[in-house]
């Protein structure tokens, strides 16, 4: 998979909002921090827009967007925050410059929309904290520096604590995915890309235990969940019951949806809707 240029001291990032509102004093902190990194920092035009829930009307954020991918001088493009949007634009996106001068698209949840289009077209990127969840906890402070590390080329430094596999010992190969509710509304879509040989990563947030239970069966029947080289599933965050309850764990379903394979599972992975929330670089070889 093609990686685009690391970043070095003096590299210009640029911060967008694909999905929903966010104001530029929202941003504010994570700019600063990034420029106490030795980046220069460019708040696109979306950042401050407001059309209903969005970040301006689709046209408005698609042109800031694409903007960002025409323009040489910028080395990485970092996505302020997610909710949901992404995949009104997708679409009608020029990759034409990009593919000429490829950057770093940073970001996840909502992101994975790019993610997937990035892995479906060759390219790597970066599956990252964003400049919403910007604050001075420890949390906070370790997933910004490992987007730093992996924006400068360098494998981020995990902690691992609350990883446990369930089959297997190690996992192996090069790493797609991202969050799984977006994921599921790929299905059937260009921007979908083949999982074979690759380990996927999964994570998710607020989803009822049946709608989990019915997005793995999408996965499976679909034969995303074939072939692998591993299955790392990272924040299963604040998944909710019906007053008659599923019977299994969050953890439990996505298990036995791969049940009938050989692969190396692991849960755990300090990535995804959570406090600590890692950068992975999409399409590096990881080794766990």
């Amino acid at each position: 998979m093609t990686q685009p240029p690391f970043l070095q001291a003096g590299d210009l990032i640029a911060i967008v909002a694909t999905a929903r509102k966010i104001t530029a004093d929202e941003v504010a902190p994570a700019k600063t921090w990034l420029e106490a990194q030795g980046y220069q920092v460019r708040l696109g035009s979306s950042i401050g827009l407001a059309d209903r829930q969005f970040a301006g009307s689709d046209a408005e954020r698609r042109a800031d967007l694409q903007a960002q991918l025409n323009d040489p001088a910028v080395k990485a493009i970092l996505c302020a925050r997610g909710g949901y949007g992404t995949v009104r634009l997708v679409d009608a996106l020029d990759w034409s410059d990009f593919r000429a001068h490829p950057k770093w698209l940073c970001g996840y949840s909502d992101i994975t929309v790019l993610h997937a289009q990035l892995q479906q077209m060759g390219f790597a990127s970066i599956h990252s904290t964003m400049p919403l969840n910007f604050d001075h906890t420890v949390e906070s402070t370790q997933s910004w520096e490992s987007l730093h590390q992996a924006l400068q080329g360098k494998q981020p430094a995990y902690a691992l604590q609350s990883l446990q596999f369930r089959r297997g010992s190690k996992m192996q190969g090069e790493i797609l995915g991202g969050n799984l509710s977006v994921l599921y509304s790929l299905m059937g879509s260009s921007s979908l890309p083949s999982t074979a040989g690759k380990i996927l990563f999964l994570e998710d947030l607020d989803e009822y235990l049946y709608h989990l239970d019915r997005m793995m069966m999408c996965l499976k029947r679909g034969g995303l969940l074939d072939d692998l080289a591993g299955l790392l599933v990272g924040g299963l965050t604040k998944m909710n019951d019906n007053a008659i309850g599923f019977g299994k764990t969050a953890e439990e379903i996505i298990f036995e949806a791969v049940a009938g394979h050989d692969y190396p599972v692991a849960f755990g992975f300090p990535a995804g809707h959570q406090p600590l929330n890692q950068a992975i670089i999409f399409g590096q070889l990881l080794e766990l």
